[in-house]
């Protein structure tokens, strides 16, 4: 269960885009659309999907199994989900494309992207930051989760991401910063861009990778104590039975804003 630090860094954001996205009506072309831009959390959509009714529980068991399309990264072909990702810096293109989309055809559907902030690595994000301003997409709302690691080590060392507002800003685009574990600030900024309707929203959601689990947050394993205490362990270790049951506790004891 590789990525699990990473999905319990999003699970906030998750819920509370799902609290707005309008989905009722799978069968509407007017229902808003989600891109899972950083699919590699997909554990955390496919929970997620779980409570707004679109999967049944049982549909976890079947994770990464012969035949699923509950894979490691999301599927068009599962239900709730309407891009396939998990190529970092391509997500963000398709909610563009999504989003102009539904201008042309006169629609006021809104789609919500959620990317990572190693993704702002790739060229092709700034790419579409451009596309997004110049075209006013006032109806494309995304969501950079910041949790400051990535494959390789931390962001700030792999190639700095500071100043990411004045960044953003620059490229035209309306700006929010908070804490990505408040789903109330959350809310309430997802709120705030439906009205902003000219220029697209980015939220940056600085949050932790591991979120409410001590010993992922502090990037050290339980099981294997030969390891060094290293960040971003948890962007691959696989649990243990042992290490899952402690998280499970740490999360039960866990109040989040």
């Amino acid at each position: 269960m590789g990525h699990i630090g990473s999905c319990l860094s999003v699970v906030e954001i998750l819920s509370a885009i799902y609290e707005v996205l309008r989905v009722e009506e799978r069968g509407q072309s007017d229902r808003d659309r989600f891109v899972l831009s950083k699919g590699h959390a997909a554990l955390a959509l496919y929970a997620t999907l779980v409570q707004a009714g679109f999967l049944d529980k049982s549909s976890l068991d079947m994770f990464c199994q012969d035949g699923s399309h509950v894979g490691v990264h999301p599927e068009t072909g599962l239900r709730g989900v309407d891009f396939s990702t998990g190529s970092l810096g391509h997500g963000l293109s398709m909610a563009c494309g999504a989003a102009l989309a539904a201008r042309l055809q006169g629609s006021d559907r809104r789609v919500y992207c959620l990317i990572s902030d190693a993704e702002c690595n790739e060229g092709s994000v700034w790419e579409a930051a451009m596309f997004a301003a110049h075209h006013k997409l006032g109806q494309l709302t995304t969501i950079v989760d910041i949790n400051g690691q990535q494959a390789l080590g931390l962001t700030r060392d792999v190639l700095d991401l500071a100043n990411m507002q004045e960044r953003w800003r620059a490229f035209g685009w309306h700006t929010i910063e908070l804490d990505g574990h408040s789903t109330a600030k959350l809310r309430a900024a997802i709120h705030d861009c439906v009205e902003e309707s000219v220029q697209p929203t980015i939220i940056l959601a600085r949050t932790k990778m591991g979120r409410g689990v001590p010993f992922m947050e502090q990037g050290r394993s339980v099981s294997r104590t030969e390891l060094p205490v290293n960040p971003v362990n948890w962007h691959y270790l696989p649990m243990t039975e042992q290490e899952y049951e402690l998280a499970m506790t740490a999360l039960e004891a866990v109040v989040f804003a």
